[in-house]
């Protein structure tokens, strides 16, 4: 994954984390870990820089509670002190990148981190990077599919069975993002049902 790619999910993680609530440093590690440590897109020495660009930019800004006067200075800690916070401008920024739902969106490194904030993100939006998702692993899965016939009979049985697992968590995922696809379409249909509903009625 590009450095490019993996601060831009970055920004968008810390973000869309301190959108739902100020954090800590130590807290927002420990949230971003859960939220971007199986997409392989983060590390903890990437956290603080991510942060000082962002408050650069002031999209954050740093809460600094005053100590208690006894409290030892040796004891102090300047990062478990600073609170950050969204700023307006930091709102206006998510918003702009939960509208992105372009081919960055349905990558591996950035799904799972747009999906994470759907409830944040416009039902057009979800549906679009759900489909895109779902397109991109089925070229995966042609490609997959085509290297397995070609190369069945070469490899031993546990090389084997190690390209049939990837093909069925492949197809596994297409399928549990064909029952999302349909749930988003049913919903919308239920809600544009609704507004022409409500509108008849005026």
């Amino acid at each position: 994954m590009s450095s490019r790619k993996g601060a831009g999910v970055l920004e968008l993680a810390v973000l869309g984390l301190l959108h739902e609530s100020p954090m800590h440093g130590y807290e927002l590690r420990k949230r971003l870990n859960t939220l971007l440590g199986m997409f392989r897109a983060f590390s903890y020495g990437s956290l603080y820089p991510c942060l000082k660009l962002l408050l650069g930019k002031g999209l954050i800004v740093e809460d600094r509670p005053e100590e208690p006067l006894n409290v030892p200075l040796a004891l102090q800690s300047r990062r478990s002190k600073i609170v950050y916070k969204l700023t307006a401008e930091g709102k206006e920024r998510l918003e702009e990148l939960l509208t992105e739902a372009g081919p960055a969106a349905w990558e591996d490194e950035s799904f799972g981190v747009h999906f994470a904030f759907f409830s944040h993100t416009h039902a057009d939006v979800r549906l679009r990077i759900l489909e895109g998702r779902r397109s991109r692993l089925e070229e995966r899965l042609e490609s997959v599919r085509a290297a397995l016939a070609r190369t069945r009979e070469r490899v031993d049985s546990y090389t084997l069975e190690l390209q049939n697992h990837g093909l069925e968590s492949v197809e596994r995922e297409v399928r549990w993002l064909n029952e999302l696809i349909g749930r988003e379409r049913a919903q919308a249909t239920t809600e544009n049902s609704k507004d022409r509903t409500e509108d008849d009625l005026r």
